[in-house]
């Protein structure tokens, strides 16, 4: 490392996930020199439901924050925030305090609304303008549950009254002691509410959820000036805020991935796979198109599949099985010789991308006397190779080109295992990140870029990023086990 001084760029990169709020310090030559980290915990109130404290999330990111400052005594140049995408807050414009719990991207409340939608015949439109299927996922239809579970609710919104945003607003609202409520484009494109051919929240769209604008934030580029901090805890106040942006993006940004052809996955709660383009180009294979990120001078595009369950899955099936630690029973998956024929495919509240089926729910199969709890943490583990691979062949019908390898980050990725398994069923090398805040590090090079730190796209890609390649090899037995996932899936979609 390059020595440094107190007039050297640094960087506070907040990375708000579902699991963990984290905080990263990154220098000029891109590199993390201090980091801190919070878990979060998740409630489920009801079957299909799930949320967060917003409150608790703020003062995690705030407990991470101060523990990261604590190993670095150095100015701090801009702040830059990574964040779960689609969860959603409703707060009080004036007193801030919120309205409702942070409901998760995970949560099927807004399930009813989206059924009575398709039935009304509206789904062509919406995925039209926003790229995105009509599913309970996406904000819009968790924006309504609240307004109407809120005392006069819509009034109150529509009065300006209310704030509804998704994370980053939240984050941003509260680090700006309420002075300034905005989002990015990047998350903007996750709510239903915002059309990628306009680049601006849709009338249409706000009358057929009935949202009110005066409850949205303003959108802005993901690199640029949204706010100064105040003080708050050890966070100085006078820190401008350059970049905010949805993980996913991120982690496709922190990973080079600028140019069409590159595709990422992050395997985190959920998992995406991510690859840039032009411009929004329609998937036909039950896919998204989104906006991946703004940089200050034009849109970045992105296609994507969103995987409900992945390390849930994993989690949840450690739980079924309870009696060991999840490491113990992941590593006895491993050490078995093959899946003893069971397939779990955890639709455990319902199937995302390329299915889209709200109503699906979770399926083991394949059981006999011989089954062992190692067995089923092995097909939850193998569910994550099977889910990619089948956005990975969507996406690649969709773009009409072969994409030559997969580049991944995310918690999951520590399994080696898993990437050799992922390599072999892809048949593609699989470039594990050896960093464990990718989507960090992206929301601190889209800063760096409004801050002039790196100039262009070829200065970021040229830093140095520590990986590990999986080359794939040949296992005879893939293409049957595929199939067998495919029978599975079929009795899911039924």
């Amino acid at each position: 490392m390059n020595p440094m001084n107190n007039n050297t760029p640094l960087i506070l990169a907040l990375d708000e996930g579902t699991s963990n709020a984290k905080a990263v310090l990154v220098n000029e030559l891109g590199q993390v020199i201090a980091r801190g980290s919070r878990p979060l915990s998740i409630s489920h109130p009801q079957a299909g439901f799930s949320e967060q404290d917003p409150l608790l999330i703020w003062q995690n990111t705030l407990a991470a924050i101060e523990e990261c400052l604590a190993q670095v005594d150095r100015p701090i140049t801009a702040l830059a925030i990574s964040n779960q995408r689609e969860s959603v807050v409703a707060w009080d414009r004036r007193s801030g305090e919120p309205l409702s719990p942070c409901i998760s991207w995970q949560c099927r409340r807004s399930t009813a609304l989206c059924t009575q939608l398709h039935a009304q015949g509206h789904e062509a439109l919406i995925l039209e303008k926003t790229g995105l299927a009509l599913d309970p996922m996406f904000s819009a239809g968790k924006f309504r549950w609240i307004l109407d579970h809120l005392e006069d609710g819509h009034g109150r919104a529509a009065a300006g009254q209310i704030c509804l945003g998704t994370v980053d607003s939240w984050l941003l609202w509260k680090l700006s002691g309420g002075q300034v409520f905005a989002t990015d484009y990047s998350n903007a494109a996750r709510t239903q509410l915002f059309n990628l051919h306009t680049c601006a929240w849709d009338p249409e769209l706000l009358q057929l959820f009935a949202i009110p604008a005066a409850a949205l934030a303003p959108i802005q580029p993901s690199a640029g000036f949204f706010a100064e901090t105040v003080a708050v805890g050890s966070l100085p106040a006078g820190i401008p805020v350059m970049s905010m942006i949805g993980d996913s993006h991120a982690a496709l940004y922190g990973q080079g991935g600028f140019a069409p052809g590159l595709v990422k996955a992050t395997l985190g709660t959920g998992s995406s796979l991510m690859t840039p383009m032009s411009g929004p180009i329609a998937s036909t294979h039950g896919l998204s198109t989104t906006l991946a990120w703004h940089d200050g001078s034009q849109p970045t595009f992105g296609m994507e599949g969103n995987i409900v369950h992945t390390g849930a899955a994993v989690q949840w099936a450690s739980r079924l099985v309870a009696g060991e630690s999840l490491d113990a029973l992941t590593e006895q998956a491993a050490q078995l010789p093959d899946n003893g024929g069971v397939y779990f495919v955890p639709a455990l509240s319902g199937l995302g991308a390329p299915h889209w089926k709200a109503d699906a729910r979770g399926l083991i199969c394949g059981l006999t006397e011989a089954t062992s709890g190692a067995h089923i943490l092995r097909a939850s583990l193998e569910s994550i190779g099977y889910q990619i691979r089948d956005v990975f062949e969507a996406m690649q019908q969709d773009i009409g080109s072969p994409l030559k390898e997969l580049w991944v980050d995310g918690g999951a990725t520590r399994n080696r295992w898993l990437m050799q398994f992922l390599a072999n069923l892809l048949q593609r090398p699989v470039v594990r990140s050896l960093s464990p805040e990718v989507s960090a590090l992206g929301a601190a090079h889209l800063a760096g870029r409004a801050l002039g730190i790196w100039a262009s796209d070829e200065a970021l890609g040229a830093l140095e990023r520590q990986r590990e390649r999986f080359e794939p090899q040949d296992d005879p037995a893939m293409a049957g086990r595929y199939t067998e996932w495919k029978n599975a899936l079929a009795r899911t979609l039924l």
